[in-house]
């Protein structure tokens, strides 16, 4: 005759320990690396625009600027207040249409340069058909 051993589902186990000598671990886990940075939110805003009531968006229609990380659809932040220089990305305002270009400023000349070779240089020969409208300080595209 064989004798059955009645198991149970919970196990009692082999040792009796005491709870002061189980080791305890913290439940909760480690906070996200996110949670540093929770005392407040980044804002754009403030991380983009250096003067607000001079700063405007735009968004891109041409490929002139591909050189420069300026692709079609992407939006540009333009500060009024900063002023043009040589070698800045500026809005510029050529009979009337809006241009986006680096400026070159050369002891008698103004040039608009593209940045991308489909395109060819501006040379402003006269003052009253040019003005810089702003600087571009950022621009936003997504990826």
């Amino acid at each position: 005759m064989d004798i059955l051993e009645e198991h149970s589902t919970t196990y009692t186990g082999a040792k009796k320990f005491e709870s002061s000598q189980i080791i305890q671990a913290n439940a909760t886990g480690f906070g996200a690396a996110s949670d540093d940075f929770m005392d407040r939110g980044i804002d754009l805003n403030e991380q983009l625009i250096r003067n607000k009531p001079a700063t405007f968006f735009f968004r891109v229609n041409s490929d002139a600027m591909l050189g420069a990380g300026i692709h079609v659809g992407d939006i540009l932040i333009v500060d009024r207040s900063i002023p043009a220089s040589s070698g800045k990305v500026v809005v510029a305002v050529l009979n009337g249409e809006l241009l986006v270009r680096r400026l070159q400023i050369q002891e008698h000349s103004i040039s608009l340069l593209p940045e991308n070779k489909r395109y060819g240089t501006i040379q402003i020969e006269q003052m009253g058909e040019y003005s810089t409208w702003g600087v571009v300080t950022f621009v936003i595209h997504s990826v």
